[in-house]
């Protein structure tokens, strides 16, 4: 028997502990005109895992109005709300059996606490419809153990968090108490609390059985009318592309025949992003490892809460009388080539990378020194490069949904999320701000390793940063004097065409259609009457283009400036309006082309005046209007800017330069979306 302390002793000296794993068990233009209609259909199968039947458990229809593709939490959970909301001409296809793949070695841990208060709302809702909702239903247990959930502070800066964190749930209802050290000592004996600052305790915290709730889940929904077929892969998504030019999602084809469906929605986990290439839709999530390990019996475990330490990113899942200890490495092992036969597999656990988990495991619980392993787990998970699950319609292919990349929360999130996965796909849209979950909203990729990175690690505290009194002063000189602010990242739209004003008109709340040279702040609406951001609109004199870039109009035209943070969400969100109400108009994006100055502060048109030959008084330059003017009154161009000659400063030297209409380095963006070729 391997004991967990002697066992990070060998890691420590370089020797791997000789442990077997554990057996495998069961468990950017867009114009609106008309184009040829094509098919984009994708043949590659998804093979079946060694031991799994041949044909599918049950008939496939011809046609549904959605197919939930993935058995896992968020495909169960999709399949159930859709049916639950009146939608039960639903399938749910699954490769081998249901929790294939992820969901079945899943530790299944439920915190009803996050920073996000829709998170929280998420979270509470799974909550509800394993601890309650499926067994009033269907009389059957889904397995929800309620033994509490208990958030280590080692520092102050965390125990200031685990404080917001209470004041949060006690707006949504949540029972949750801060504790002392000595507290948390009478609550949960076994734990070292010789640097603890505190804990947060919440007692309806708990923990779900994987396989419990999604065979209560899928039992629900086929009472409902919905179809649940095992054993049925699916070989390619048929897309075609209708006469304006929009690509849409026509049928799913599978071994066993095809289904005619408008709706596909992705619930595959890792091997979502393969799913995807069958309909062109690119899924920005990479699979890794995730592992822990399961104790011998402990003595006095009972009925402890579940732990979790974030500044040690271990966690200890009460099992029985035995713990499962897992977490979270700064140096995951990723799963390169995701094999189509995985399905109740798991990987050789790599002691190497899992034992800095026992440090801080029994770091906490001193007694794991002593404790026999009886068993490891390490299975594939999906993680995003911002942490954030991949939910909402895909820009690519209209009726191509999202629900994946979860980071291992795919449990607990799953009957929130999915709740809201089933009301985007009837109405259109979720009920919640699903804001950073929708894969609309940005490019999804990140920087690895960036300075200001390290900054921002500087200013992580709930009191004054360090560079507050920079941030002061910068605030000051904007009220009493001027301060300009590069705000290039800002999205930079032109909407034009014969339908430009009919189209502005659903979109924005406020009249945009002022005389040539104005802009409005405005607000832009989304389908069902709500907001969907905020931004600037310019209505823009018909004829020849006198903006840089900007397109040729001969009827109405009008400049938007979205920000940068939203506006690839804002891009998408306009070109499914101008697709789904017929709008014939042309949508051109320069976010990438153009930069933008504001100059704001009570000497800004001094700064102004200075440097543009024209009147910028308040009565030839009010409130609310645009000037099309950089130098002499000459439209600004790009070839006026090329015909420009430049210099720069640096600490007294002025250096000749040159402009460029974009960037010298990596004019196509691509670095930052990970392609260096």
């Amino acid at each position: 028997m391997a004991f967990l302390g002697s066992a990070f002793r060998r890691v420590v000296s370089a020797v791997r502990p000789p442990l077997s794993p554990l057996c495998r068990t069961y468990a950017r233009s867009y114009s609106s005109e008309p184009t040829k209609e094509k098919s984009v259909p994708y043949e590659k199968t998804l093979k079946q895992d060694d031991g799994a039947s041949t044909g599918p458990t049950k008939p496939l229809p011809r046609s549904a109005d959605v197919v939930v593709i993935g058995g896992g939490s968020l495909g169960c959970q999709t399949i159930y709300h859709l049916a639950k909301m009146g939608l039960t001409n639903v399938v749910l296809l699954e490769r081998d059996r249901l929790t294939a793949g992820t969901t079945w070695h899943t530790a299944g841990l439920l915190w009803q606490l996050r920073p996000s208060d829709v998170e929280v709302e998420l979270l509470a809702h799974t909550r509800n419809v394993i601890s309650k909702d499926l067994e009033e239903e269907t009389g059957l247990h889904t397995g929800w153990i309620q033994n509490g959930g208990l958030f280590i502070a080692s520092n102050k800066q965390r125990l200031d968090e685990y404080k917001r964190l209470m004041s949060l749930g006690k707006v949504y209802g949540i029972e949750s108490h801060v504790l002392s050290p000595a507290e948390t000592k009478d609550l949960y004996p076994l734990m070292n609390i010789d640097d603890l600052y505190g804990t947060l305790y919440v007692p309806k915290d708990g923990t779900m059985d994987p396989a419990g709730t999604c065979t209560t889940l899928t039992r629900a929904a086929s009472a409902r009318g919905a179809v649940v077929i095992e054993n049925c892969p699916v070989t390619g998504i048929k897309v075609q592309t209708d006469d304006l030019g929009v690509k849409r999602v026509k049928a799913v084809k599978t071994p066993h025949g095809t289904i005619e469906t408008p709706c596909v929605v992705n619930c595959a986990g890792v091997w979502a992003p393969k799913l995807g290439e069958m309909a062109g839709v690119k899924v920005p999530l990479i699979a890794m490892h995730h592992a822990y390990v399961v104790t011998q019996r402990i003595e006095g475990i009972q009925n402890m809460p579940n732990v979790r330490d974030h500044d040690a990113s271990v966690y200890l899942r009460l099992q029985g009388d035995a713990l499962s200890v897992g977490g979270y490495e700064h140096n995951p092992i990723f799963w390169e080539e995701v094999s189509d036969k995985f399905a109740f597999s798991l990987f050789d656990l790599d002691w190497d990378v899992f034992m800095q988990h026992i440090e801080g495991a029994i770091n906490r619980v001193p007694v794991l020194e002593q404790i026999g392993i009886k068993s490891t787990v390490c299975g594939p998970e999906s993680f995003t490069a911002d942490h954030k699950p991949l939910m909402g319609e895909a820009p690519e292919v209209r009726g191509f949904f999202l629900g994946c990349g979860f980071n291992s929360a795919g449990m607990m999130l799953g009957g929130g999320c999915g709740r809201e996965l089933a009301h985007w796909i009837i109405h259109g849209r979720p009920e919640k701000d699903m804001y950073g979950y929708d894969i609309r909203y940005m490019n999804r990729h990140k920087h690895v390793n960036y300075k200001y990175n390290e900054l921002l690690g500087k200013e992580y505290t709930f009191d004054f940063p360090p560079h507050h009194d920079v941030v002061r002063d910068q605030c000051l000189s904007c009220r009493h004097s001027v301060a300009v602010f590069n705000m290039s990242y800002f999205g930079k739209f032109y909407l034009t065409g014969p339908d430009a004003k009919k189209a502005a008109d659903w979109l924005f709340t406020a009249d945009v259609n002022k005389k040539p040279g104005s802009t409005v702040y405005t607000c832009m609406l989304n389908k069902r009457g709500g907001v969907e951001s905020d931004l600037t609109v310019s209505r823009l004199e018909p004829g020849a283009a006198n903006l840089p870039l900007a397109p040729e109009s001969i009827g109405d035209a009008y400049y938007l400036a979205i920000g940068g943070a939203v506006a690839e969400h804002n891009w998408n969100h306009i070109r499914t309006v101008l697709q789904d109400q017929g709008f014939h108009c042309q949508l051109t994006d320069h976010s990438e082309d153009m930069g933008m100055i504001s100059i704001q502060g009570p000497k800004s048109r001094e700064v102004l005046q200075e440097v543009l030959d024209t009147d910028l008084s308040n009565e030839a330059f009010p409130f609310s209007t645009h000037k099309v003017v950089n130098a002499a009154g000459r439209p600004v161009s790009a070839d006026f800017i090329k015909s420009g000659e430049f210099t720069l400063e640096r600490m007294g030297v002025t250096y000749k330069a040159k402009a460029h209409l974009k960037s010298p380095f990596d004019p196509e963006n691509k670095r930052v979306k990970g392609i260096y070729t």
